[in-house]
Parts: C-alpha cells; sequence; structure tokens
C-alpha cells in the first residue's frame, strides 16, 4: 500500500493535471472539510456529520430490511416447493431488471426522498440475499433432516435448529455480497435524486471542479467498503465458528 500511495503521488505530480491531484493535497482538502470539528464529535465537523450520517443511515436501513425480508421469504420458498413454483419465475423476471433503471419509478412513487434512497437499496441488494437463503433452506442435509424427525423436532424448532444452522453459509454468502451493492447503490441514489450524502457530495465538487473534494469522497468510499467487508468477514468468522469445527471433524 505505501508504495502505491507512492507511486499514485509521484505520477500525479509530475502529470501536473487539475484533475488529478496528489494524495498528500487530498488528504489535506479531508482534514480540512472533516476532521477539524471539536473533540467530543470525535473531531468530526458539521460538514461530516451532514454528509456521512445521512448516508450511513440509507445504507444500513436499506440494508437490514432486505436481509430481513430476504431471509425471511427464502427460507419459506426454500422450504415449500408449492410456494417456489409460484415465486421463481416472479424473482427470476425482477432480479433481472437493472436496479437504477427503477430510480425514476421510485421517484415517482417517493418522491426525492430519503424513502427512494432506500427502495432503490433495497430492491438492488434483496437478491443475493434471497437467492443464496432459498439454495441453503431448499438443501439441508437429508441427515440433518432426517435426525430432527427421528427425535421428533419439528415446526419451528426445527427451523430455528436444523434449517437456517444448515442455510447459514449460504445466507452468509448473500449477505455479504449484498453488503458491498448496497454501497454501490446508495451512491448511485445519490448522484440522481438527493440534496446531502456522500454521493450528492461528490456529484457537487465535481460540478464545483473542487477535485481534491470529489478525490476525497472517493476516496472516503473506498474506505467504507473495506471497513464493513472487514467488520463483516469478522463477525461471520465468529458466528459460523461451529461450521468450520463442524467441518473439521467430518
Amino acid at each position: 500500500m505505501p508504495v502505491a500511495i507512492g507511486a499514485w503521488e509521484v505520477g500525479t505530480r509530475q502529470a501536473e493535471s487539475v484533475y488529478f491531484p496528489p494524495p498528500s493535497q487530498i488528504a489535506v482538502r479531508m482534514y480540512e472539510a472533516w476532521l477539524t470539528g471539536p473533540a467530543h464529535r470525535l473531531f468530526l465537523t458539521d460538514a461530516a456529520l451532514d454528509t456521512f450520517g445521512p448516508s450511513l443511515g440509507r445504507l444500513f436501513g436499506g440494508w437490514l430490511l432486505a436481509c430481513l425480508v430476504g431471509v425471511a421469504l427464502g427460507v419459506a420458498v426454500g422450504r415449500s416447493r408449492v410456494l417456489a413454483d409460484y415465486i421463481d419465475p416472479v424473482i427470476e423476471f425482477c432480479r433481472a431488471v437493472p436496479p437504477a433503471a427503477l430510480i425514476p419509478l421510485f421517484i415517482v412513487l417517493f418522491k426525492t426522498s430519503t424513502q427512494m434512497q432506500v427502495a432503490t437499496i433495497v430492491y438492488g441488494v434483496i437478491w443475493p440475499i434471497l437467492i443464496n437463503t432459498i439454495d441453503g433452506a431448499r438443501y439441508v442435509d437429508r441427515g440433518h433432516t432426517d435426525s430432527a424427525q427421528v427425535f421428533g423436532v419439528r415446526g419451528a424448532r426445527r427451523l430455528v435448529r436444523v434449517v437456517l444452522p444448515s442455510a447459514a453459509p449460504k445466507i452468509f454468502a448473500g449477505l455479504r455480497l449484498s453488503l458491498s451493492l448496497a454501497v454501490v447503490l446508495m451512491v448511485v441514489s445519490e448522484l440522481v435524486a438527493s440534496s446531502d450524502g456522500i454521493g450528492y457530495q461528490l456529484m457537487y465538487t465535481q460540478q464545483t471542479f473542487d477535485m481534491s473534494a470529489m478525490w476525497g469522497s472517493i476516496v472516503v468510499l473506498a474506505i467504507l467498503g473495506y471497513a464493513l467487508n472487514t467488520f463483516f468477514l469478522f463477525a461471520e468468522k465468529h458466528i459460523l465458528s461451529w461450521h468450520r469445527r463442524a467441518r473439521q471433524t467430518t
């Protein structure tokens, strides 16, 4: 990483292009704009709170809603062949529609509001969660289901103790992919119709030719994506530790 940043610094200084400022200049601009606030707010400025707060609220709100709906519907479809016969064609049709193509529809339904941006995120990220959950719930290990039947584990207990643990690895794979997509769709929705957020800041600084601030927004998005992926992998490692131990003993 230091080598890449050093090469970036040298290359941009030699190019002397107004569109590609050196990373040192970008860092100074980011510090001045976002990290010169009071200590009790972790040095975050008003501009930082006004920019990051709305974006993170939309990101996590949309992602969590998609998680709840995707997992619940995925388990239902995965465990019911009759329901799958009706729902599977609808799922395949809807997930083929690019989320960005529905932004005009969401603007009509929700105006240029947070609801529109959350709807865009939910629609775009629910599919990997839903598909992975269906696949995981549908193909539960036969030995596990037979054992549950022998011991009289049925209904909700069977769902919680057999189906969900067996499907958990695939569900988490869908959750991880959807989290990355949520960051992308958060930015896309804010680029099109928003008055705040990281996407809006990115577009505004581009239009005002504040290239250092524009690149600063891009760097923030990269850091955000990396941090979310790292945290998710950490959580997944601990939550699914039992799964790895079970595979090592087989």
